[in-house]
């Protein structure tokens, strides 16, 4: 029998994620080198002029303030590639099965919880629906054709009354339709409800809504999206 290594995996470094997440925007817009490289410039014409106008005027300060520009303009381009390719990665799974899993699990923060898998699926059509508790209160989010959605939809927000009456439920549906809302605005619309639940009763809501959705966990669950294929990286 082989030994069992001690070795703790090795993380990619700051560098390996820098360049992974800029291969992964490169890929979805062509002309991100060019931005990049116009924000240093800025960055750097700004420190320069900067040098100029706060006397007393000087080479070293010149220097000293194009360096400072310098930096800021690296800064602000991570900055805005990183929010670029979370604009990819949503461009890449709108419409995909495990989306929707995929956006609750890593995008809520820690006033809601959710989990990447549906709490109800129809096996047939892979119509799936989800759920996430916070201090806005319930959240039911279906994936599919929403006329198909009808009855998971009542079925699970029956459940939901039926243990934790008086906490608002509020249904969503993914896509671009009437009343529909996009994938890469379903984390922001969930965190934007009223908060009308506070954290005691969050928790109790959380407990009672689990126990009656255990017998959901048999259902054969399609997986979705993999999210360390879909999920744009970001650099520590």
């Amino acid at each position: 029998m082989a030994a069992r290594t001690t070795t703790p995996e090795k993380r990619p470094g700051f560098f390996s994620q820098l360049k992974t997440l800029y291969t992964f925007t490169q890929k979805e817009y062509k002309w991100l080198p060019f931005l990049l490289a116009g924000i240093v410039l800025v960055g750097i014409a700004l420190g320069v002029l900067v040098g100029f106008l706060i006397p007393p005027l000087a080479v070293w300060s010149v220097i000293l303030w194009a360096v400072t520009g310098l930096l800021a303009g690296i800064l602000a381009g991570m900055i805005t590639m990183t929010r670029l390719s979370t604009t990819a990665m949503y461009k890449k799974i709108d419409g995909m099965p495990g989306a929707t899993g995929h956006v609750l699990s890593s995008s809520l923060g820690r006033n809601w919880q959710a989990s990447e898998a549906p709490v109800g699926v129809n096996p047939r059509t892979q119509e799936a629906l989800y759920r996430a508790i916070g201090r806005g209160g319930v959240v039911l989010i279906g994936e599919g054709n929403r006329s198909r959605l009808t009855r998971l939809v009542g079925e699970e927000r029956s459940r939901v009354l039926r243990v934790a009456a008086g906490v608002p439920v509020t249904v969503l549906y993914v896509g671009h339709g009437d009343d529909e809302v996009p994938i890469a605005k379903l984390a922001s619309t969930i965190k934007a409800l009223p908060k009308k639940v506070d954290r005691s009763t969050m928790a109790a809501v959380i407990k009672r809504v689990s126990s009656v959705s255990q017998g959901l966990s048999s259902l054969p669950i399609p997986k979705g999206v993999d999210p360390t294929k879909m999920r744009a990286p970001r650099p520590r």
